[in-house]
This record gives C-alpha cells, structure tokens and sequence, in this order.
C-alpha cells in the first residue's frame, strides 16, 4: 500500500497520463493489426478462389458411406455360395436362382467399375471424358442386364450355362 502511495507521489500526472495514453493507443495499433482482413495466418495467407480452397465434403449419403461398404463385402462373399449352388443344381430347376445370380455378377462387376472410374478418371481432374466414361459404363450395365434376363428366359440359363462351361 505505501508502494503505490509513493509511486503516485514521485510521479507526475503528465507522465503517467502519457504512459496511458501510449499503452491505449498500442493497444488500439494491435487490434486493429489482428483484425484486419489481410491477417496473418500461420502456414501462409490462405487466397479465396485458387487451389487453396479446401474440398467440399459432399452430404451424407446411406448409398456413399459404410451402408455402401457392408453391401459391396456382404454381396462379395455371397457370390461365393452362390457359385458353389450353380454347379450343385441345375438351373432349370430353379430359375430364380439364375436370376438372382446374374443380378448380383452384373451389381458386382458395376460397382468395381465404378470404383476403378471415381479413382482413375475424377471429374475434377477430367471433366469431359469422366462422366462421358461413368455413362458409357451405365449404359453397358443395363443393357448387360438386359442380356442376361433374355439369356435365362430364352435360352439355357447362367447355371446351366456354368455346369456346361465346367463339364467341357
């Protein structure tokens, strides 16, 4: 308490309003240097509008998210039965097994498609010949599922057609 009483004593009002007055003003110089738009940040000043504008997360997705990866492993590992059920029986016999079958060979072989596409040829990297490649593979699936569905209602069938291959 006797510090401050003599500190106030020894020092004169026009100092000591000085010294006020420096250290508000300094204040102000700082915070008016922080908040400017033109800020520094550290790593480098981040511009608006180039390549350093971070990527979009696209919106959550049942179809692009671990509900898409459980489908792709449980149909994966559900071909393996199926293809050991096509040799054991015959398809004429069980013709919604064929289809069942060449369903999920045709979903199988779009779905690795697909992923071999997203990772080769983005959009992003290659706007025109990405999605002109990602149509052309929609396209072949479907008209893949056309044949097969004409192949087991007018013909032999996939399974018949799997024990032929394999007695041959």
């Amino acid at each position: 308490m006797s510090s401050s009483l003599i500190l106030r004593s020894s020092l004169s009002k026009s100092i000591l309003k000085r010294s006020i007055f420096r250290s508000s003003m300094q204040g102000r110089f700082l915070r008016q240097a922080t908040s400017d738009r033109f800020a520094y940040v550290p790593g480098g000043p981040i511009y608006k509008g180039t390549v350093n504008d971070p990527t979009t997360f696209p919106p959550p997705s049942k179809t692009h998210g671990s509900y898409h990866w459980a489908f792709e492993r449980l149909l994966s590992a559900a071909l393996v039965p199926m293809t050991v059920t096509a040799f054991a029986t015959s398809g004429t016999n069980y013709p919604l097994f064929d289809g069942i079958l060449g369903l999920s060979l045709i979903i199988h072989s779009h779905i690795g498609f697909d992923s071999s596409i997203v990772d080769y040829l983005h959009p992003r990297k290659f706007p025109v010949i990405g999605p002109i490649i990602r149509w052309t593979l929609r396209a072949a699936t479907v008209g893949t599922m056309v044949g097969v569905y004409q192949f087991n209602t007018n013909d032999i069938g996939l399974t018949e057609l799997i024990a032929k291959v394999w007695t041959a």
